[in-house]
């Protein structure tokens, strides 16, 4: 399985670009901070990489500022390439699914226009479905029995 969840504050206002195909896109980094601290030391942080997509894209180029905090739900993506002095160089992204706000409404800087109304949380999860097409509804809404089948006892599983 690979899922990450990370919240960062953005280093940066992100960008949304589009494709040759009219595809949204945004990169940007986040700064997330670490949990151990040395004593005598400041709190240190990771700088990761995030992707979106589409109306994900959209959604935190509308609403995201830098110093935001962010959290994001997604999947880690791992490249390589050679660079120009020929030594191979690896990569890794965080392709973002669902992000959420953290601010408060008071940490936001916005004060009452924040983007987010009515002190609610929004939040923007990317689904794998067509904008248009129709969700599909679970068979199993029905209770029939018809719907589930038995599963053998413990002495049959692998584990």
């Amino acid at each position: 399985m690979n899922n990450v969840s990370l919240i960062g504050r953005l280093t940066a206002d992100p960008e949304l670009k589009h494709t040759q195909s009219g595809i949204a896109t945004t990169r940007f980094n986040i700064a997330v901070d670490r949990t151990f601290v040395k004593q005598g030391e400041e709190r240190q942080a990771d700088f990761i990489t995030i992707v979106a997509w589409r109306q994900t894209a959209e959604f935190i180029c509308k609403y995201f500022t830098k110093g935001r905090r962010i959290a994001i739900i997604g999947e880690i993506r791992t490249g390589s390439y050679v660079d120009k002095d020929g030594n191979k160089r690896y990569t890794f992204e965080v392709f973002a699914n669902n992000v959420e706000f953290c601010d408060s409404k008071s940490e936001s800087g916005n004060g009452g226009g924040s983007g987010y109304g009515g002190g609610s949380q929004r939040s923007y999860q990317q689904n794998n479905y067509r904008q248009d097409a129709p969700k599909p509804t679970p068979s199993y809404t029905s209770g029939d029995e018809g719907d589930f089948m038995e599963m053998p006892g413990d002495e049959d599983l692998p584990f």
